[in-house]
């Protein structure tokens, strides 16, 4: 058979693939394959032997092929033939036994030296010793290796920076802590017209840094900054509009607090792309913070019809039964996605949640621990631990459960809460100052408990004036809170002045007539106004508020 005919028989393959005959495929691969011995011709075939999901098949011919020992796309896709059929230990046997240090960085380079078919190909390749260190990555944490995933992954990103599945992998496992996330990617030797892309993965990691910083990068990346390229930015331009990046803003807004703007905006990308499931979790998310039982319900049902076999689906489901404080049907499906998918940190917490809305702390507990334990770069397991000592009043425990992500103004309220119940005031308000320092966003009305908090403390410390500026605050959040109007009324009546204290014990029985502290405390500031002068020692009547 002339050159030029085995040559139409190639391009009838190639076709085939691309139109998903697959069995036409294999039929003409093997044809060519018996006719020329080539090796670039028997890679064909068991490309396409492999497309058709016959992974036995494919990796004998492979295998029985000397030349899958020398080059590595041979040995890369034999290996891919055993990730299909969950035999990992071969997997990796097959991959060979190079070496990663602890900052993902290859110490064996014999691989480099390896043949490479097609090495020279007109279009831009992922590095194929990026694709061999993310399967690596993918066989470890099949065998719960999560350590050397982890080293993989990251040798896997650093090999070339294209290979986002290695990135995707270690950010949405929380494999990496916020500092490690920021070295990682500060280390990506970028090329110079990938730019664009440098700015899109900062905006992928933790957001947990101060407005402005997470502001600039979005702005970076949809208007480009003073040294991007002119050709640069009109790619940077078309991306504002972009699905994934618009998800990464919601993402934050949720993380801020805001969540009506995140529920805005992920509603609005849903209708533009319904499937789009990264986007999907975070509408949950900001579903739940706002009590939209009906948009949840909604979504687990398109979910459940459309996903039956993902996480994500039942885990919408939980979400919806949590919302309407059915927890024992909400554990039910969270633990159903957890068994789907055992790396689902969502799933994990709130099966965790679930326990704690009933006070079972230890499955609650054991839940949380899990998730520290599977998800090492991600805080919250860690902070609800604390959150579920302190509930128990194991407060010294409580304060022992560091949290890894030391931005997150959640972890400084939680330690200044700890603080005021052990009585150590100072301690307190440097807490909770320090959260409020570390909000990313302006104050919204869910910061507003620390606010009070801190005028609570610094009410302990006889620092009136202060703490009568902090409750303000508060009440400039929220004027429907009892524990504002109290502690307000309640730090007037220790300054002696009573007519102030009595305005606003009026208005904290104004929200609740049948509060028992506030009605003792009112009928104690009437009788010391017509007394006047008379030192109420009042705060050793009492003893307080609470938090």
């Amino acid at each position: 058979m002339r050159e030029e005919e085995i040559e139409r028989l190639r391009g009838v393959v190639r076709d085939c693939v691309s139109k998903h005959l697959y069995s036409s495929a294999i039929f003409f691969a093997d044809k060519v394959a018996a006719i020329t011995s080539d090796p670039a011709d028997i890679y064909m075939q068991a490309q396409a032997l492999y497309l058709g999901r016959h992974y036995r098949r494919a990796f004998h011919l492979l295998n029985a092929s000397q030349i899958v020992l020398r080059d590595l796309r041979f040995r890369y896709l034999a290996a891919k033939c055993l990730e299909e059929l969950k035999e990992w230990d071969q997997c990796l046997l097959m991959l060979g036994d190079a070496k990663v240090d602890e900052h993902g960085n290859i110490t064996d380079t014999r691989e480099c030296n390896s043949m490479y078919l097609d090495r020279d190909g007109e279009d831009r390749e992922i590095n194929i010793l990026s694709a061999i260190c993310f399967l690596r990555g993918k066989a470890y944490e099949a065998l719960e290796n999560r350590a050397q995933a982890r080293l993989w992954y990251k040798a896997a990103i650093k090999a070339d920076p294209l290979c986002y599945e290695a990135l995707e992998c270690l950010i949405e496992n929380h494999m990496l802590a916020c500092d490690e996330e920021k070295t990682l990617l500060s280390c990506l030797q970028f090329g110079p017209e990938d730019g664009w892309l440098s700015s899109f993965y900062s905006c992928l990691i933790k957001k947990y840094d101060k407005e402005n910083v997470v502001e600039a990068k979005f702005r970076e990346l949809e208007q480009g900054g003073p040294n991007t390229k002119t050709s640069e930015k009109s790619v940077l331009c078309t991306l504002k509009a972009n699905t994934d990046l618009l998800a990464c803003k919601a993402e934050y807004y949720h993380q801020c607090g805001e969540y009506q703007k995140c529920f805005e905006l992920t509603s609005e990308l849903l209708e533009k792309d319904p499937f789009h499931l990264k986007c999907t979790l975070v509408h949950l998310a900001a579903a739940m913070e706002l009590g939209h039982s009906n948009e949840l319900y909604l979504m687990a049902c398109n979910l459940v019809k459309d996903y039956p076999q993902k996480a994500l689906s039942w885990f919408a489901v939980g979400c919806y039964y949590y919302c309407i404080k059915k927890y024992d049907q909400a554990r039910r499906y969270f633990s159903k996605s957890t068994s789907l998918d055992g790396t689902f940190a969502s799933a994990w917490i709130g099966y965790g949640n679930a326990y704690a809305a009933q006070e079972e702390g230890d499955q609650a507990m054991s839940a949380y621990r899990t998730a520290a334990r599977l998800f090492p770069g991600y805080h919250l397991p860690t902070l609800y631990i604390g959150m579920e000592y302190m509930r128990t009043h194991s407060f010294k425990l409580a304060e022992q459960a560091k949290s890894i992500c030391p931005s997150d103004p959640l972890v400084y309220n939680e330690l200044g809460v700890v603080s005021y119940h052990m009585k150590e005031y100072k301690k307190a308000v440097r807490w909770f100052e320090k959260t409020l320092t570390h909000i990313p966003s302006s104050l919204s009305e869910i910061w507003e408990s620390t606010v009070i908090n801190l005028a609570h403390s610094l009410r302990k410390l006889k620092r009136y004036n202060e703490a009568i500026t902090y409750y303000e605050r508060a009440l400039a959040l929220s004027t429907r809170s009892l524990s504002t109007y109290a502690g307000l009324a309640y730090t007037y009546h220790l300054q002696n002045n009573y007519t102030a204290a009595i305005t606003y014990y009026h208005k904290a029985l104004w929200l609740k007539p049948d509060d028992q502290f506030c009605t003792e405390m009112l009928t104690s500031a009437l009788v010391d106004e017509s007394r006047q002068g008379i030192d109420p020692m009042v705060e050793s009547r009492c003893g307080g508020l609470f938090i």
